[in-house]
């Protein structure tokens, strides 16, 4: 909890809302589990696959670490990467009332004193923004998720820059703009911009850095292949974003002009928009980084903040043991953040996770890393946000029905555009 931060900051909360739409929710418990250190399984040591010159060729081109890759075979083949050790070691504890806080109402005088904080930054050009577009919409048909239509014909990404151009321009200032691509994705992302003229915005304002990739694994740490015989590649988690932001040259850019902040969201999470209030919230915390949480519903998936190790902090669902009781929180992580920028220019020892993916009907291992994680390093402030209505800031399109069933509640959010 950040004890520094304004007490008026976090007074006349709105209603809270329902955990679903029916109205239930659950009681919040203070309970804490602890789980086992749980010992490695050596099993026999692996010949590493070797990785042919042309696989090399392509993958060094987005970063891949083949000394980084080869621990890996290594530990998944002798057991000390499993799903087994993903899960936490130690005390979980749900964090108090008073460590998630709420912004104060939308028609109070002090929500207009944070929308004004926020909007000086803006308008200083001390905010930049940075869109995680790395992932396929493999349920929309296997092509790029930023250029799918969302609300006519305008797509992902286009709702994304238009909200950061709207927003400066009503505070008279810029918001510069960087999209996290990856392997996938960064061709027909450059592709989509240039066809749509950068959306009158200019080239200089939206910037593309690609994250880094992996390769996949069997079971015994070989290198996967499908089955014409080509490796299966794949972005290593949204928690490559501060290493990859870094390597591009972009955020040392953004300081050296002048930049503080760093809002953060994923490209198909239509509810994370810009909102001036939620920055200056940050900015009176005086925490390195703001965490948007959202009340959680029945089914929902996904990390919370939990205290570990003396800290509150997230931790996501897959390092949760089997029998781990979730509902002792009753919100969860919407990975949409704002960052100090001078706090991402560092170097964050997160850790490596084990994940089972599906290939061509096979079972391949890829291991990934969680931005989340970064709270676990970083001073953090925890915000809770609504996921309903035209304030939403927690509404995922994941799949064709999703996006059916949300046009009406899209278009309202995005009224001032359209």
């Amino acid at each position: 909890m950040c004890k520094d931060a304004r007490s008026s900051a976090f007074a006349q909360p709105d209603p809270p809302e329902p955990l679903d739409r029916s109205g239930s929710r659950p009681t919040k418990r203070l309970l804490t589990q602890e789980f086992p250190v749980l010992p490695s399984q050596p099993q026999s040591s692996p010949t590493v696959t070797q990785l042919t010159d042309e696989d090399l060729q392509f993958l060094t081109r987005f970063g891949f670490d083949t000394e980084l890759f080869e621990s890996w075979q290594r530990g998944v083949a002798d057991g000390s990467m499993s799903t087994a050790h993903n899960v936490i070691q130690g005390k979980l504890c749900a964090p108090a009332e008073d460590q998630v806080h709420d912004l104060p109402s939308s028609s109070s005088e002090e929500r207009q004193r944070l929308h004004e904080i926020g909007a000086e930054a803006i308008r200083n050009g001390e905010l930049a923004v940075v869109v995680l577009n790395g992932g396929m919409a493999t349920r929309f048909g296997g092509v790029v998720k930023g250029v799918v239509p969302v609300v006519g014909n305008r797509s992902f990404l286009e709702l994304k820059i238009k909200d950061c151009a709207q927003t400066a321009k009503q505070c008279g200032g810029r918001v510069p703009i960087f999209l996290m691509n990856s392997f996938a994705t960064d061709e027909a992302t450059r592709e989509h911009l240039q066809q749509n003229d950068y959306y009158g915005l200019g080239r200089d304002a939206i910037q593309c850095f690609t994250q880094f990739i992996s390769v996949r694994m069997t079971t015994t740490g070989e290198v996967f292949r499908t089955e014409d015989g080509k490796i299966s590649p794949h972005g290593p988690g949204h928690g490559d974003f501060a290493p990859a932001l870094r390597t591009s040259g972009f955020l040392q850019k953004f300081l050296e002009q002048g930049g503080k902040y760093v809002f953060l969201a994923n490209v198909d999470n239509v509810g994370a928009r810009i909102d001036p209030a939620i920055l200056g919230h940050h900015i009176e915390s005086r925490c390195e980084t703001t965490c948007e949480v959202a009340p959680k519903w029945p089914g929902d998936v996904g990390g919370s903040p939990y205290l570990y190790e003396g800290k509150l902090q997230l931790v996501e669902q897959i390092r949760y043991p089997d029998d781990f009781d979730a509902d002792i929180v009753d919100v969860f992580n919407t990975n949409t953040f704002t960052f100090d920028a001078a706090a991402l220019d560092r170097d964050f020892d997160l850790g490596w996770y084990f994940v089972e993916k599906k290939v061509e009907g096979e079972k391949a291992i890829q291991i990934e890393r969680l931005v989340g994680e970064m709270t676990r390093f970083l001073k953090s402030n925890f915000l809770r946000v609504k996921r309903t209505g035209k304030d939403s800031r927690f509404y995922p399109v994941k799949t064709p029905d999703d996006l059916e069933a949300g046009r009406e509640e899209i278009s309202a959010m995005y009224s001032g555009q359209l």
